[in-house]
């Protein structure tokens, strides 16, 4: 499984925001440069953010965004659940209804397993612990 780039990429705007908070608003163009995200992405990433109260827009000149949002209150399970509808491996995991097999498949039981796993490591980490670094184990060469 992997995350989308709209997914990864909200918690590095995310990140960004958290770094310049309380310095005013920052400008979509100054996350891009930041970030390395185009301004375009960053838009479109922004909305459903906006909609979910984890940031706050300012029109005008002086306008950008900033976090609505404490940084230990954001998780990346709750970032991931805005952008992506879910953590779940499968639509059998959020649905055992969907599959006729689920009452007594056992690679159903395996992913809902493992979906709750990785839900419960991404709810604990937050934008304010990687702001202060403090993710342990982290592979070497990772792209994220």
């Amino acid at each position: 499984m992997k995350l989308s780039a709209k997914a990864r990429y909200a918690v590095r705007i995310l990140l960004d925001l958290a770094t310049y908070q309380g310095q005013g608003p920052v400008r979509t163009s100054d996350i891009s440069e930041h970030t390395g995200v185009s301004v375009r992405f960053i838009e479109q990433i922004l909305k459903p953010l906006k909609k979910a109260k984890l940031v706050e827009s300012t029109r005008g000149a002086s306008g950008g965004y900033v976090l609505s949002a404490k940084p230990e209150d954001i998780t990346l399970a709750a970032i991931i659940r805005i952008i992506e509808g879910s953590l779940c491996l499968t639509h059998c995991c959020e649905d055992p209804n969907t599959c006729h097999r689920s009452p007594t498949c056992r690679s159903h039981r395996a992913w809902v397993r493992v979906t709750q796993v990785m839900e419960a490591e991404l709810e604990d980490i937050s934008i304010r612990d990687l702001q202060d670094d403090v993710i342990l184990g982290t592979p070497h060469g990772c792209d994220c």
